[in-house]
């Protein structure tokens, strides 16, 4: 059993076929295959389940998975010691957030920990950034999610053992272009949004879960964009928009937008990391300096 069998293995499992996992690391599907198909070989077990939706892992594989991860963590905890590499946490955060809510916490871990580097990964994916926290390829991650568990807002969480912590609130509004017909009525109730052109990005978009919760699926759903193309789009009446009310502040103030009064419950700015890497250097002085 090699470390960079452990890697394929992980990686495969990461993104569930070989061809991803191929991507990933760069190297020819083919040897993925021929790496994984050593790994089964030396342990005289199966580790996965090949099935025409992609790898599924058997029940060795999953209780492979733990000790890979933590063999990985260790070895890279390792080539850091010995190479004298600046000690470092790896912080990754939807795009939509990384601007408004990172630095404060960048600030509060520079005031505790002077000598910690932080290197910060905006990502446009929660999957991604769910599957680079399992992997241990990101230390914690921030994302937005609602409810008592980890993707209560519609999202699978990976097979991993992570954990998180609320550390925000995300307000959303839904917005409209200043002359909107339901402009100054109050409350606005999701039975008046039916017919209504409600702007979204991709399904898996914290906004549009949000608003399939909230406002259930009579607006037609009519895709622009990120947040920015939304707010855009809304401004020129094109459509409504259900968007984190830090984005559509400034056109608000100016009156290029109209808040509609519907009740729309706030996100959770949700820190996750994976619960037995709390002992890697650095990531308890993040989780303390998100949470202050």
């Amino acid at each position: 059993m090699e470390l960079r069998q452990l890697r394929t293995f992980e990686a495969v499992v990461r993104h569930r076929t070989v061809t991803g996992a191929a991507v990933a690391l760069d190297l020819a599907p083919s040897t993925v295959s021929e790496q994984i198909r050593a790994l089964e070989k030396s342990l005289g077990v199966a580790l996965f389940e090949r099935t025409a939706t992609g790898m599924t892992l058997t029940d060795p594989g999953e209780r492979l998975l733990g000790w890979a991860r933590r063999l990985l963590d260790q070895a890279e905890q390792a080539r850091r010691d010995v190479t004298g590499q600046e000690e470092a946490v790896r912080l990754g955060a939807l795009e939509t957030i990384a601007a408004t809510h990172v630095p404060r916490v960048l600030a509060r871990l520079a005031s505790r920990r002077p000598g910690l580097r932080v290197e910060v990964r905006p990502s446009v994916s929660r999957d991604q950034l769910l599957a680079d926290v399992a992997a241990g390829q990101l230390e914690a991650a921030l994302l937005m999610d609602t409810g008592a568990a980890l993707g209560d807002l519609g999202f699978p969480p990976p097979p991993a053992p992570l954990t998180f912590l609320d550390v925000g609130t995300v307000p959303l509004v839904l917005v409209a272009a200043p002359d909107h017909p339901l402009r100054g009525r109050s409350p606005v109730d999701p039975a008046d949004l039916l017919g209504e052109r409600l702007l979204v990005n991709v399904p898996a978009c914290s906004f549009w879960m949000a608003a399939d919760r909230i406002i259930g699926d009579g607006p037609e759903r009519v895709r622009s964009g990120g947040v920015a193309v939304m707010r855009a789009w809304a401004e020129q009446g094109l459509g409504i928009a259900l968007l984190p009310e830090f984005a559509v502040a400034a056109a608000l103030a100016s009156g290029s937008l109209t808040r509609l009064a519907l009740a729309a419950p706030d996100l959770s700015l949700r820190l996750v990391w994976r619960g037995d890497r709390e002992q890697l250097p650095g990531l308890r002085d993040l989780l303390y300096a998100a949470a202050s």
